[in-house]
């Protein structure tokens, strides 16, 4: 069964040490996303729809809004995959770098598990598994982020990604649909509704939305709903029955299974290990 081993949320996003024995569908974050494989069973990763290898050799990047899924190793009697796992907000890593050109859009997926990356990786592990030393988090948590965004971009096409991200937003119907879902994603949202209310039809309205964000419109309202859900977990007392209605869902049962596979780990298990600076 997979489970959480830690996890740590601070200004600078969150970051987490799970152990994974089943996939995780896909889905997207709003924050830069790195994936170090540590022990047990490697995994892949599809990103974008490519494959990277998460393993001893191989990091994985995800870039803000670019569509993922995590997919360990599932022979027989295989270990689980235990791997750190970092969400970085691009706004706290370009206020502290002040000379990321792209916000967190990494240049390549890959990530090669030099040595440098590989010590700051391992300090970060101690200071979750340990569970103190938060004054020293978000400088380690920085340096890891720096060395894999640097080498991303070594051998990337720095033109290519910028017309990708001046693309993003510029459609005043793909904005005004964002607004929408951020007003009803606690509802049961049809884009064919979405779609009308922007004045296109649903095969216009899917493909302009997903040309601009990357993504599709319910993969964007999964992700407003993981979100919130996480935020409640760690800033209220609801219970998870209660964060589970309050999110649109029929039952805690439908919940838990959204959560499971959108975050990897069941919503009670993430409550029961993390903590906020």
């Amino acid at each position: 069964m997979s489970e959480a081993i830690s996890v740590h949320h601070g200004e600078f996003g969150r970051a987490a040490l799970y152990r994974l024995d089943k996939p995780i569908v896909t889905h997207a974050h709003r924050e830069g996303h790195l994936i170090f494989y540590l022990s047990g069973a490697e995994a892949r990763v599809s990103v974008s729809d490519k494959w990277v290898p998460a393993d001893q050799n191989t990091g994985v990047a995800v870039s803000p809004w670019e569509q993922h899924s995590f997919h360990p190793k599932t022979e027989a009697n295989a270990e689980a995959c235990l791997c750190l796992v970092l969400y970085i907000k691009p706004i706290w890593f370009l206020e502290n770098s002040q000379s990321a050109e792209f916000a967190l859009n990494f240049g390549s997926s890959h990530i090669a598990m030099t040595p440098d990356v590989m010590n700051w990786v391992k300090r970060l592990t101690s200071l979750l598994l340990d569970g103190g030393n938060d004054h020293l988090f978000d400088g380690y948590l920085y340096r890891t982020t720096m060395q894999c965004f640097e080498q991303s971009w070594r051998n990337a096409d720095r033109n290519s990604v910028l017309e990708d991200s001046k693309r993003r937003f510029t459609d005043y119907r793909v904005r005004r649909s964002l607004r929408l879902m951020q007003e009803n994603y606690t509802e049961e949202v049809e884009v064919e509704w979405l779609a009308r209310e922007v004045g296109l039809s649903r095969p216009h309205f899917f493909k302009l939305f997903k040309k601009q964000m990357g993504i599709t419109p319910n993969l964007y309202l999964n992700t407003l709903r993981a979100e919130q859900a996480i935020s409640d977990l760690m800033t209220t007392d609801k219970s998870v029955t209660e964060i589970s209605y309050d999110l649109g869902f029929s039952s805690q049962a439908s919940f838990t299974r959204f959560f499971s596979s959108n975050v990897g780990i069941p919503p009670s298990d993430y409550r029961r290990v993390a903590h906020v600076e």
